[in-house]
């Protein structure tokens, strides 16, 4: 048998988390191992059960999702978390993509949709539904609050850029360009200071914007 991808399921409605259950059983290589019905029970089971995907509902009693990605992001860098939610509104989109979420999936998206981005945000890469996709694209193109660096990025800040919108880690990425995976990190780190970016999320959606990546280069993109 395969690797098997352990999943929580975060929403507050118990028919959503059933049918997820449900849907998941019967998909080889997917796993539901836990489930929480608000933030609160999200971290809990985030520290206990250490699951490879979040699944995370936004809108729910005693803590928004919002508010626990951002929870589990700043004690877990490494979480994977795929937001799916009824809602495509600005004011739900564009926090959880700063709070650290890797996709953002509609619920009224097919299963077969569910199943890709699952394999896909484990993966590291950047999944985000079309509609929601455009929005942000859209915002992006707005004028910065914050002129970028008179300095631009080098040569290997490029390459390292175009790496991580591809999704590959820095330990992936240390071992491709034969580089020390601390070196990798100071890179990373210089490349979110000159762009004013807060993660490698906004970094990929800074390179597909700027022709320095494209959706052709991602693996999940095939």
């Amino acid at each position: 048998m395969g690797e098997v991808i352990r999943v929580l399921v975060v929403d507050d409605h118990p028919v959503v988390r059933r049918g997820i259950r449900s849907l998941l059983a019967e998909e080889e290589g997917l796993e539901v191992v836990g489930e929480a019905a608000n933030g609160k029970e999200a971290l809990e089971q985030v520290e206990k059960l250490h699951p490879d995907v979040i699944l995370m509902d936004l809108v729910m009693p005693e803590m928004s999702g919002v508010e626990a990605i951002q929870r589990i992001t700043a004690d877990h860098p490494e979480a994977r978390i795929l937001v799916m939610t009824s809602f495509a509104a600005d004011d739900k989109v564009f926090p959880s993509i700063k709070a650290g979420a890797l996709g953002y999936l509609l619920k009224d998206s097919d299963p077969e949709d569910l199943l890709r981005m699952i394999r896909q945000v484990y993966r590291g890469e950047l999944s985000i539904h079309p509609t929601i996709a455009r929005k942000v694209i859209q915002e992006l193109n707005r004028p910065a609050q914050e002129p970028l660096t008179p300095s631009p990025l080098t040569e290997r800040e490029v390459e390292i850029l175009q790496l991580l919108a591809q999704g590959v880690e820095n330990k992936e990425i240390a071992r491709r360009l034969v580089l020390r995976e601390a070196t990798v990190r100071t890179h990373v780190s210089n490349i979110l200071s000159k762009l004013h970016l807060a993660n490698r999320v906004q970094a990929t959606l800074y390179a597909l914007r700027k022709g320095i990546a494209s959706l052709d280069d991602n693996p999940a993109g095939k």
